[in-house]
């Protein structure tokens, strides 16, 4: 597969060390469409369809050129939710490790859990079934029937103590690399393996994540949540400012780079927008923990429930930051109306 090239940090552009550079809509964009969205997207009438609409950045060259926000609780410095825009951090986080030559994706992930029988199938699933959402464990991911849903199970009740556990005691529904299951509890197994590789607990994850990306990228005001064993919840907790998940996009759209400094090989991040063998029965894309082609063609992005999106996209050299919640119901699907509205804004780049 050709992916498309990562575009270049202009050189007149600063790149966020600490505050965005800003800079106007270029001459090629629709202004008025774009305006005309948001003053839609943050009125009543887009609240009715789309949900609220709580933050909107739209980073294009490496500059801010529109920037919204609801107003109240949700301002500039306001932390927003990752929900499971956190996935695709926990992919970088690897990546380090990766890197050093501590993690070989392509081995068993080894969990406990597939240690204790002998010939268990589970014991060969590689960190690449896993980060690809198709090792083929049982997983059910459902965000309003608690009855049924394995997600909120994990999440509030009884494997809330130790997720990564919870998620690995599930059996093999399927050989892995057949079927693509969207499971959150597969990225907890894979957030605990990260974590015993850097050890010290949550006080040395915490120290990992900042020393290895948040510092560089110049993230000071971010929340990482972790389970009852010190376990980051790398399925759904890291709350920053909008600006900061802005900042994840840039560098994955950077390849790696961040102010002439590789930070990761660019080949990581090539992983993280490569289609795996078991894809999306409902036509979308997904890589390694990021989403592919949701909102264009060529593009990858991070995506949370109820509607954040941070949206990256090569041939315009554009991001596109979304918070708010979008909650579909059987009369109205938010979620999927203010996906779309992510597109028609991205779109009025050309």
């Amino acid at each position: 597969m050709n992916l498309a090239p990562y575009p270049a940090q202009p050189l007149d552009t600063p790149w966020p060390a600490q505050d965005w550079p800003r800079g106007e809509l270029p001459a090629s964009a629709d202004g008025a469409k774009l305006s005309a969205l948001l003053d839609r997207a943050f009125g009543p009438a887009g609240q009715a369809t789309i949900g609220e609409t709580h933050a909107f950045l739209a980073i294009h060259e490496g500059r801010i050129v529109a920037e919204r926000y609801l107003g109240g609780a949700y301002t500039a410095e306001a932390t927003y939710p990752s929900w499971s825009m956190a996935k695709s951090i926990t992919q970088l986080l690897i990546g380090f490790l990766v890197t050093e030559g501590k993690v070989d994706v392509a081995s068993p992930l080894n969990a406990p859990e597939w240690l204790t029988t002998p010939d268990d199938p589970r014991a060969k699933l590689t960190w690449t079934h896993l980060l690809r959402m198709a090792s083929g464990l049982e997983f059910r991911e459902d965000y309003v029937d608690g009855a049924v849903s394995d997600t909120i199970e994990m999440l509030f009740a009884n494997g809330k103590d130790d997720m990564g556990a919870y998620a690995a005691t599930k059996p093999l529904a399927h050989w892995p690399d057949t079927v693509f299951n969207y499971a959150s509890g597969t990225t907890n197994i894979l957030a605990r393996a990260l974590g015993a590789l850097v050890g010290g607990g949550e006080a040395g994850m915490r120290d990992f994540m900042d020393a290895r990306l948040f510092a560089p990228l110049g993230i000071t005001n971010v929340i990482p949540k972790f389970d009852g064993i010190g376990t980051f919840i790398g399925s759904s907790y890291c709350f920053m400012r909008a600006e900061d998940f802005a900042r994840i996009g840039l560098l994955a759209l950077r390849g790696g780079i961040w102010d002439g400094r590789r930070l990761l090989p660019e080949a990581w991040i090539d992983f993280a927008r490569t289609p795996g063998p078991a894809q999306p029965e409902d036509g979308r894309g997904y890589g390694a923990q990021w989403w592919l082609g949701t909102f264009s063609k060529d593009g990858f992005s991070m995506n949370g429930y109820a509607g954040q999106w941070v949206a990256c996209c090569p041939h315009r050299d554009l991001i596109i930051v979304r918070h708010g919640n979008s909650v579909s119901d059987a009369a109205t699907p938010r979620q999927e109306a203010a996906a779309e509205w992510v597109k028609n804004a991205m779109a009025c780049f050309g």
